[in-house]
């Protein structure tokens, strides 16, 4: 199903659809996303918001990981198709309640760490190039951090739920 359309003549292109058996708004992350890129992005992106079962096929398919993780990005060399990015959306909605804050939130920010990946940026090689520009591009969209940080930083929520 369909939830979101891509923004009219853009330097970049993002259609959102969703597929989940329960539809999830997309809240207008395709001109969000438009508009967040780096002025840089250009040509056509797919976001699918999908079950966690669907992405943790994905993830065992393609990065041999058995489980469900929150974002996946299958970059292109069809210009000018960037590529595609997956969201989990239950998996989504969890890191959005353990952060505080809302579950669009939380898309926005796996959306835009996915389209980075899909520009070429590699947090696991790039010396922290892909984490200064995707805190700077969070910044000026008025995300809270990303997942670079918080992987960096330790959950305050996660440890008072272990005591």
């Amino acid at each position: 199903m369909r939830t979101d359309t891509p923004a009219p003549r853009s330097r970049l292109r993002v259609l959102v659809s969703c597929h989940t058996p329960t539809p999830v708004r997309a809240l207008g992350l395709a001109n969000w996303l438009v508009e967040a890129a780096p002025r840089s992005a250009r040509g056509d992106v797919n976001v699918a918001l999908l079950t966690d079962h669907a992405i943790r096929k994905l993830n065992r398919a393609y990065r041999d990981a058995d489980y469900a993780t929150d974002v996946l990005s299958f970059p292109s060399d069809a210009q000018p198709f960037l590529g595609d990015i997956a969201i989990a959306v239950g998996v989504a909605r969890r890191q959005a309640r353990d952060a505080g804050h809302a579950f669009a939130t939380e898309v926005r920010v796996l959306a835009l760490h996915g389209l980075l990946h899909l520009l070429g940026y590699d947090h696991d090689t790039d010396a922290g190039e892909m984490g200064r520009v995707e805190a700077r591009l969070r910044r000026q969209s008025g995300l809270p951090p990303g997942l670079i940080e918080r992987a960096a930083a330790p959950n305050p929520r996660a440890s008072r739920r272990r005591r």
